[in-house]
Order: C-alpha cells, then sequence, then structure tokens
C-alpha cells in the first residue's frame, strides 16, 4: 500500500466537504492530555473511523477524532488522540496525520506527548520542549517509494523542531506557573515500558525523557517542510530512576494534575505563531 499524496486527498477531500475554514495551526493531543479539546470554540468534530483512508485510535484514553474549531484567536484542526507502532500500525501507515494536515493547509504543527523523565532534574508536571531527538529503533516512516508532492526523497532534520517555534514557546512559559525545559526526547516502539537498563543507556546518549509517539510525526512534517513545535509532559520518572512500577494509571493521573494550566499554556502558544 502507498500512502501518498492521493491516498491522503481522499480524507482530505471527504474533510473539506463537512469544514469550509481552513485551519491554520495543527495540534495532536498525546495519552492524558485530551482536555484541551475540551476548550475549542465552535467545534466540529469527525470521527477518525467516518474519514476515508484513514486510522483509528485503539487506545483507551484517546477520544480518536478529529476537532475543528477555534483557539488562541486562529482556526485550528486538533487530533484528539493519536496512532503508534505499538497499536499495530506499520510505520509507513503513521505518516498520515500530517500529510493530512498538509492537504487541509495546516501551516504549522504542535504536538504534545506523556513522556517519563530520564534527565534527573526534572520531575513529574514539568514541561518539555523539544529540541531534538534520538530514534535507535524500527524504520523510518518515510521508507519506500517517495512522493515528491510532498517532500524530497532526501531531506535534512538539522531544524526538524522549528527553533523560531521554541523561542516563541519559551517566551510564553515565562508566563506560565509550570516549569520547563529543552531537552532531547528518544523513542521507544512500546508498548511495554522501557527498562532500567534502556533508561541508563538513554542517559548516557543524552536523552532527557523517553516515549513512544511523536517522532514518527516530527519526521514527517520535516519531510512536508512544516514548522513544528513539540512538547512533552514528564508524567512519570522513567524506570529506575525513582524505585516503583510504572503504569499508565499513573500517567493519566499525572496529566490530569496540569491539564488546566497546560491548555492555557498551549493557547498563548497558538496566539503567538
Amino acid at each position: 500500500m502507498k500512502y501518498d499524496y492521493d491516498y491522503v486527498k481522499l480524507s482530505a477531500d471527504y474533510i473539506k466537504s463537512i469544514v469550509h475554514e481552513e485551519p491554520e495551526i495543527g495540534i495532536i493531543l498525546g495519552s492524558g492530555l485530551g482536555k484541551f479539546a475540551e476548550s475549542i470554540e465552535n467545534p466540529i468534530e469527525i470521527k477518525y473511523e467516518d474519514i476515508p483512508n484513514f486510522l483509528v485510535s485503539t487506545v483507551a484514553s484517546h477520544a480518536g477524532k478529529l476537532i475543528f474549531g477555534r483557539a488562541g484567536g486562529k482556526n485550528i484542526v486538533c487530533m484528539a488522540g493519536r496512532f503508534h507502532y505499538y497499536e499495530g500500525y506499520e510505520f509507513e501507515q503513521l505518516v498520515l496525520p500530517i500529510r493530512l494536515f498538509k492537504l487541509l493547509g495546516v501551516k504549522k504543527t504542535i504536538i504534545t506527548n506523556a513522556a517519563g523523565a530520564v534527565n534527573t532534574d526534572y520531575n513529574v508536571g514539568d514541561i518539555m520542549i523539544i529540541k531534538d531527538h534520538l530514534k535507535l529503533t524500527g524504520a523510518s516512516p518515510l521508507r519506500g517509494e517517495n512522493d515528491d508532492r510532498f517532500g524530497q526523497r532526501f531531506f535534512d532534520v538539522t531544524d526538524m523542531y522549528t527553533k523560531e517555534l521554541r523561542n516563541i514557546a519559551l517566551e510564553c512559559a515565562k508566563e506560565s506557573p509550570l516549569t520547563f525545559h529543552e531537552g532531547v526526547y528518544m523513542f521507544f516502539t512500546g508498548p511495554q515500558f522501557e527498562t532500567p537498563a534502556e533508561i541508563r543507556a538513554a542517559r548516557i546518549l543524552g536523552a532527557d525523557a523517553v516515549g513512544m509517539s511523536t517522532v514518527t510525526e516530527a519526521l514527517t512534517a520535516a519531510h512536508c517542510g512544516m514548522p513544528l513545535l513539540a512538547l512533552s509532559v514528564m508524567t512519570n520518572m522513567a524506570a529506575g530512576v525513582l524505585p516503583q512500577k510504572l503504569s499508565d494509571e499513573e500517567v493519566g493521573i499525572a496529566a490530569a494534575k496540569i491539564a488546566d494550566n497546560f491548555g492555557n499554556y498551549v493557547r498563548d502558544v497558538i496566539s503567538k505563531l
């Protein structure tokens, strides 16, 4: 299967028949971070399962719908729920959300995720603005025949996490009660949490946080030439940092505690993009 321009265009054309305002900003919400979606003004919701050629989220905490509306004074489209390799999708399928954003007219994308803190100077509830990533497992989502209508076969990722957008995010952070860092995110395939040995290795390699998402979307955005801002919420300390087991429940509880402040922060960032 080729997830090329023509394949994605069927999804985009269906959505354009329902939503007539072109979104400027695309947002992908991570695990436990769905509350932001409740604040979108004048929402139009489309279930993933109703969109031709799209994927379906299987994670219980992910709502599984696109929400169009207004936030921060701008037209946005929000993915309330995302897709992961661990759900059984191939890496090549994971290009679909960003490619759909591109065909809908999105100019900039914000990605959020729940992550485990590797850096012991971080605390649960802190926010990390991603400046770079490590991906040492699995194939690229851009593997296979290239579609030049999206981007070049070989593409640069030096500024994949766009510095201009990171600077805006850092300025907005000054007005937020949350604690912020800039750091490196390391991708693991999941669904199991990482082992203590893997976390020690990640720390040696320069990772500040780990997670099971975002990187495939970021690579697709870079291929499309789309400016990107990615934000990790530290919902737990990574394996072996503290003498306790990790759980998905812990992730949800930590995300809920900062949901209001994080939502306000994201809206502030949107208004300044």
